[in-house]
């Protein structure tokens, strides 16, 4: 078992040079990994700083993948300095109109215009009939 790093003492662990991750409660130095990794060397360093697992898992990586990174493992996580997760909750907005126009006026016309429709039909239908 190795060394118990804060989550602040990883994230300073964020550059090219000096690149440690976090996955599983598991702290991974992945700095000598980054030219290898088929993904480039950015998705390595976008996932500094913060818990990576949500990222690796979404990705697939292959059982290979997995064992690969035992070489690379420095040491565990202190969960407690992990803030927790929050669920996402989009803004209230407003309701969208996209033409701008009042929706009263919309509603009037969702009304009419099929009555108006209609009366049409009901005149046309009479008009031929007398005919």
């Amino acid at each position: 078992m190795g060394k118990v790093y804060t989550l602040k003492e990883v994230a300073e662990h964020n550059d090219p040079k000096d690149c440690w991750l976090i996955i599983d409660g598991k702290v991974y130095d992945v700095t000598k990994f980054l030219d290898d990794h088929p993904g480039g060397d950015d998705v390595l360093l976008s996932a500094t700083g913060k818990d990576a697992t949500d990222d690796f898992e979404d990705v697939g990586h292959s059982t290979t993948a997995k064992t690969m990174m035992d070489e690379f493992y420095v040491g565990d996580i202190d969960s407690e300095t992990i803030p927790s997760k929050v669920e996402y909750k989009p803004p209230n907005q407003a309701h969208y109109n996209q033409d701008k126009t009042p929706e009263f006026i919309i509603r009037i016309l969702q009304f009419l215009v099929p009555l108006v429709i209609l009366g049409v039909a009901v005149g046309i239908r009479f008009y031929t009939k007398s005919l």
